[in-house]
């Protein structure tokens, strides 16, 4: 690895370049920012240590000169202590860290090792992007698992049909964005697209809803409205959990289905329609039909094309895939770049069921992305609830023929990620919890891989 140094003072331009050949580093110095940005425009450097204060071209200036030239150098300002307000505005502009004179030289060596680590994780999730780039989505539903590309192949089937389509799933499996997938890539992508949720309209209104009323038809009509069906008619309409259609409704429904024909609330008139309907469920609707609140003969004229989406815990082969999604998704909304998460933290979601499917892995890692450090995702940043399954992963251990060495490892590992949480990552307070000493709790977080520098152990 190779590394810049930009100091105009000898003795510490001296220092430093010692210190980091010490360490195994080669290393180019200049003694003024001119030097040290035609110098960078010549050679490729991994890492840049300048001081602010330079002849020639301050370390802004070089900072900037730098990222212009290569994004992904990592830029360490040295400064002294007066100018620490404008180190922090240069990482605004893009270093990765500051240090303030005068400093241990194994503090630099902290904070260089931290950037190569962060960058490795950066590199590694550019290489995962890159390798299932091509195979991972299709019309927006991600997944690689063989039961996806199963759903996809069926997807691509139906949607050349005009036949009811009947999409079942656990909440949150993504059973809208199948319908969405359905109507795009149909004959009739370019007609409307109708969505409603037969469980968030209240009963009263929810025939009126679907197929509209006539002026005067009840209290507070007072003008004649188009329903759901008539305004879907040439394309296609969507009804979510129909498994919670009322009795009454049902009837109508299957009357609409037989002749493409209804009446509005409180009208004669017959209002003829060419519409293609997809249903979704999360129910049995076998056992609704048992209980009595579901037609027999309305499930089989919706039953034409079932599909039937997986859970996430039983397509886990997926959750990598999404995880890179959503923290893609979300770095975009929070302005984070260069987002990466640690091998830990994936796994720990990788162990977890998810009862709620790829929803609750979205708000897990719209969580996490949120409280994130030095922009990568670590245990710590995970909900109590998925970290707590990795927690009884651990105790079953003990009945494993896993080295005691490890069991503890494990062990540690956790107690340290949830001390952290607890305390919002406050380091004097998580020793003072976990019972220990700064400086051992300096050297376990070191040693299971949390991000952590000596400055912050004095805070």
């Amino acid at each position: 690895m190779k590394m810049l140094v930009i100091e105009d003072e000898l003795s510490v331009r001296l220092g430093i370049s010692c210190t980091l050949e010490k360490a195994g580093y080669r290393v180019m110095a200049a003694d003024n920012g001119i030097d040290g940005i035609r110098l960078f425009e010549t050679e490729h450097f991994d890492i840049v240590i300048t001081d602010l204060r330079l002849p020639g071209a301050n370390g802004i200036e070089v900072l900037k000169s730098i990222k212009n030239i290569s994004s992904d150098t990592g830029v360490i300002i040295i400064t002294a202590f007066a100018d620490v307000k404008t180190a922090v505005e240069a990482m605004r502009e893009g270093a990765y860290d500051y240090i303030s004179k005068p400093f241990d030289p194994n503090e630099l060596l902290i904070i260089i090792d931290r950037f190569i680590k962060h960058r490795g994780l950066v590199l590694e999730n550019i290489r995962l992007k890159e390798e299932v780039r091509d195979k991972k989505q299709f019309q927006s539903i991600i997944g690689v698992s063989p039961v996806m590309q199963k759903i996809f192949e069926t997807i691509d089937v139906v949607s050349k049909t005009d036949s009811s389509v009947m999409i079942y799933g656990e909440s949150g499996t993504g059973k809208e964005l199948v319908a969405n997938a359905i109507h795009n890539l149909s004959p009739r992508k370019d007609k409307p697209f109708i969505k409603m949720n037969c469980a968030a309209i209240p009963e009263n209104l929810l025939e009126s809803e679907l197929f509209g009323h006539e002026k005067g038809a009840f209290t507070g009509a007072v003008l004649r409205r188009k329903g759901k069906f008539e305004t879907a008619t040439g394309g296609t309409i969507f009804l979510d959990e129909i498994g919670d259609m009322p009795l009454a409704l049902q009837s109508k429904l299957l009357r609409i289905l037989e002749d493409q024909r209804f009446e509005r609330v409180g009208g004669n008139e017959s209002i003829n329609v060419d519409v293609r309907t997809i249903y979704a469920t999360g129910k049995n609707l076998k056992e609704e039909i048992k209980a009595g609140r579901f037609r027999e003969d309305l499930y089989y004229r919706l039953n034409v094309l079932p599909i039937v989406l997986p859970s996430l815990r039983e397509r886990k082969e997926d959750i990598l895939l999404l995880v890179e999604h959503f923290m893609e998704m979300f770095a975009k909304k929070t302005g984070k770049t260069g987002l990466a998460i640690s091998p830990t933290a994936l796994e720990i979601l990788k162990l977890y069921d998810y009862p709620g499917n790829i929803r609750e892995l979205k708000h897990a890692v719209e969580m996490a992305v949120t409280f994130c450090k030095d922009n990568i995702i670590e245990p710590c940043c995970l909900p109590a609830e998925i970290r707590e399954v990795e927690m009884e992963q651990h105790l079953t251990l003990i009945c494993d023929n896993i080295p005691i060495t490890e069991k503890v490892k494990a062990f540690e590992r956790d107690l340290l990620s949830r001390a952290l949480e607890e305390t919002g990552g406050k380091k004097k307070e998580t020793a003072k919890k976990l019972g220990i000493s700064r400086g051992t709790l300096w050297r376990k977080l070191k040693e299971h891989g949390f991000p952590v520098s000596e400055s912050e152990m004095e805070d």
